[in-house]
């Protein structure tokens, strides 16, 4: 009998025990055994695995995380680590292995696949929705749901006692979780990494917000995103007037504090995103790409990844997925903007 090798690497997200359950039901159909790798690529240096079944795999498709566990590993890794993780897979007997993750994870599986020759299928996972080759990557869309929905219990409180508030979502490199569910909350404002901030401006927006007599506002920022003529070291002119800070959402709330005296507050939302029950559509979404995944085992098509394009589960190269990070919607964004003030 042929076997599958299956981890999940990099940060955890829902949506992961559905492709983890689509995987071995699939696999079981077409005769394939399935070994879950746990921990990610350290459960190859570590030898940690187990043979997972329709018994171990039920009951898991509303649950958040992953029953395998994780670890997050930057690539390149070092020529030892990777000798390891090739040969003590190898040594596992597997005849493929789908690697379940995001960018750093693929990376990770496109050079074993390249300079080992390990037969390598890649799953797309990344909350902010970052990974090129697929228009959705599961995890997402849970997201964005939970950022909404805090961002709609922030609504109420800032009305009621009259206060900006900033509140900070994932998204180091791109701005699509702050976009999307800034778009569904009804913010005020929306700040990406994609384009840098003028503080100026933004001030601008919530003075004329109060001369209207809107006397609160929603900001809803990237923790990637940039101001411009600041940093978090504040090297701008006002580095001796404002405390260090740790993230984006104090730096701005500081600076429009000192230039409007109006009074912000920040609220940073961080892993709760990540965290919890799956929506119904990452379940969804996370199940296709799991089935996908097997058939391009059984293809032989190794060095691939599993995609979403128009609705319809295909695949690209994994070399192809990872090569640059998906930008925000510039027409999205333009829309977006109809809403701010």
């Amino acid at each position: 009998m042929r076997k599958i090798g299956i981890l999940t690497g990099g940060a955890d997200c829902p949506g992961l025990n559905s492709v983890i359950r689509s995987v071995v039901r699939k696999a079981m159909q077409e005769g394939f055994v399935v070994t879950g790798i746990k921990n990610g690529w350290n459960g190859l240096i570590e030898t940690d695995m187990r043979v997972l079944d329709l018994r171990v795999t039920s009951g898991i498709l509303d649950r958040g995380g992953t029953i395998l566990g994780t670890s997050r590993m930057v690539p390149p890794l070092e020529l030892e680590k990777m000798k390891i993780i090739a040969e003590n897979f190898k040594r596992s007997g597997a005849d493929a292995l789908i690697a379940v993750g995001g960018e750093d994870t693929l990376k990770i599986g496109l050079d074993l696949y390249k300079q080992y020759g390990i037969p390598v299928v890649g799953v797309p996972k990344s909350i902010d929705n970052a990974l090129s080759g697929t228009d959705y990557a599961f995890g997402f869309d849970t997201a964005v749901n939970v950022a909404t929905e805090c961002i709609d219990r922030l609504h109420t409180t800032v009305e009621s006692h009259h206060h900006i508030i900033v509140v900070e979502v994932m998204g180091r490199y791109t701005g699509w979780i702050a976009l999307e569910a800034g778009i569904a909350g009804g913010a005020n404002i929306i700040l990406v990494p994609e384009y840098p901030i003028d503080i100026d401006e933004v001030c601008n927006i919530l003075n004329a917000r109060h001369k209207r007599g809107k006397t609160f506002s929603i900001i809803v920022v990237s923790e990637g995103a940039k101001v411009k003529g600041h940093s978090l070291g504040h090297s701008g002119p006002e580095r001796r007037t404002l405390r260090r800070l740790t993230n984006v959402s104090e730096l701005i709330a500081n600076l429009i504090k000192k230039r409007t005296q109006y009074e912000t507050r920040v609220s940073v939302l961080g892993y709760i995103q990540r965290g919890g029950t799956p929506s119904a559509y990452d379940r969804i979404i996370g199940t296709r790409f799991g089935v996908r995944a097997v058939e391009l085992v059984k293809e032989n098509l190794f060095g691939n990844m599993v995609s979403l394009h128009n609705n319809k589960v295909r695949y690209v190269s994994i070399e192809e997925a990872v090569k640059k990070r998906k930008a925000i919607d510039k027409e999205l964004y333009d829309m977006a903007k109809v809403f701010s003030g």
